[in-house]
């Protein structure tokens, strides 16, 4: 196997980060989408994010092939949460448990250090005991639940909140 590299995610991985969301969509509640994407359905998402700025995407790739992404992208659509960054990060599920959202959380918050970026937040499905680790472990605290907040497969789900300012 060759080494693990994070690099900023280009037009021609949308295709297997679609993949790779896909399977959360149709296997598990830690997303609400309920169907899954076409590429060209995830081509805006694709392109909220840049190469510098707040707004960051990027990929664990090994032996040429993306295994994962992590991103920063817009809290809310008003411009006083400008300074506020959503975080989210996705593996493949045959990818899990090697440490490769550790290595692409710890990329992005060093591509993003110097951003203008008070708090990064993240909204965690429960249960999701891998998700809740990984913030943890990455300084952020749980502010508050929202219950039963996104319904799928039959059934209620609460959603987590956890913030941390950019720079610890």
């Amino acid at each position: 196997m060759g080494s693990l590299r994070i690099r900023p995610a280009v037009r021609p991985d949308l295709p297997r980060l679609t993949e790779i969301y896909n399977y959360y969509v149709i296997n598990t509640a830690i997303t609400f989408d309920l169907e899954p994407f076409t590429t060209e359905g995830r081509a805006a998402w694709f392109a909220e994010h840049a190469e510098s700025g707040r707004h960051r995407l990027l990929v664990a790739e090994q032996d040429e092939r993306v295994l994962g992404y992590a991103s920063t992208s817009r809290f809310r659509g008003r411009a006083a949460y400008d300074t506020t960054a959503e975080t989210s990060i996705y593996c493949a599920h045959e990818a899990v448990g090697h440490g490769l959202g550790t290595a692409l959380y710890r990329s992005l918050f060093t591509v993003i250090a110097d951003e203008d970026i008070n708090r990064l937040t993240a909204g965690i499905t429960l249960p999701n005991e891998a998700s809740l680790a990984i913030h943890k472990h990455f300084g952020f605290k749980q502010v508050g639940i929202f219950t039963e907040v996104g319904r799928k497969f039959g059934r209620y789900w609460d959603v987590a909140w956890y913030e941390r300012p950019l720079k610890l």
